[in-house]
């Protein structure tokens, strides 16, 4: 079973390299972020073409994520608990049955929190809080967990080409590596480092100054499984070839096989 995360930048600008590469890796379950576009916007009728049960929580011009699946879902919900204000569209979680038994996944994009000096990055801190409280009720339901997505975290100095030029930034504060680090220590496993210790491999590269010619990037696209999920983990990909596509996202899925 594979299942893959991929920051999009706008599904209805990436839908043609959305659909080619579906095609091409065929993952299972495929949560997409940064989608922009409402629930009625998104091309739902595209996926379902290719195979795909789809699931959204879409918000008009920013933010969104959606799941695809090849199996059709279970309790489906939306929204991260733990703040009724929160209109921001940035969790999706569903239940994908397996051969034999479930898979609980969700769609996560991390608010990033730039500028640190203002209310943005408070706000992404909290959201952290919320989702280590989140994950770690899920935790109680010991059944396989895959929490991913874009979570605008970038782990160690291992996972950026240029440390010193991020130290400020609030992807790579200590702050916020702490708050990863927490919601990691409740018995997540983070799927690439599980699998490679290699450095200098990246899922964002920004669309200025030459970042992915020169591989200036950084890895900010993670998924973090349960000990049941982490137990039948094969296998972790970057497929970095994506981002010299026509048109691309400035993001490139990051895909598991269990």
């Amino acid at each position: 079973m594979i299942i893959a995360t991929w920051n999009v930048n706008s599904i209805r600008v990436r839908l043609d390299n959305a659909l080619a590469w579906l095609k091409e890796r065929q993952p299972d379950v495929v949560c997409l972020q940064e989608i922009k576009a409402t629930d009625e916007n998104f091309p739902a009728s595209a996926f379902e073409d290719a195979g795909y049960n789809v699931a959204v929580h879409g918000q008009k011009t920013f933010n969104g994520v959606a799941i695809l699946s090849k199996r059709p879902f279970e309790d489906v919900r939306t929204r991260l608990p733990g703040d009724d204000n929160d209109e921001q569209a940035r969790y999706l979680e569903c239940v994908v049955p397996t051969d034999d038994g479930v898979m609980r996944v969700a769609s996560i994009y991390l608010p990033n929190g730039n500028p640190v000096e203002t209310e943005k990055y408070p706000y992404k801190l909290d959201w952290m809080a919320r989702l280590r409280a989140h994950a770690s009720s899920l935790l109680s339901l010991e059944e396989p967990l895959v929490l991913a997505g874009d979570y605008n975290v970038i782990p160690d100095a291992g996972d950026v080409h240029n440390p010193e030029a991020w130290a400020d930034d609030a992807l790579f504060l200590p702050q916020t590596r702490n708050a990863f680090r927490s919601l990691l220590n409740l018995g997540f496993t983070e799927a690439f480092r599980a699998c490679s210790s290699q450095a200098g491999r990246y899922s964002f590269w920004d669309y200025q100054g030459g970042a992915w010619q020169k591989n200036h990037g950084i890895r900010i696209d993670h998924l973090l499984l349960s000990g049941e999920a982490a137990d039948r983990l094969t296998r972790c990909e970057i497929d970095d070839y994506v981002r010299a596509w026509e048109k691309p996202s400035d993001h490139v899925p990051v895909w598991i096989e269990v």
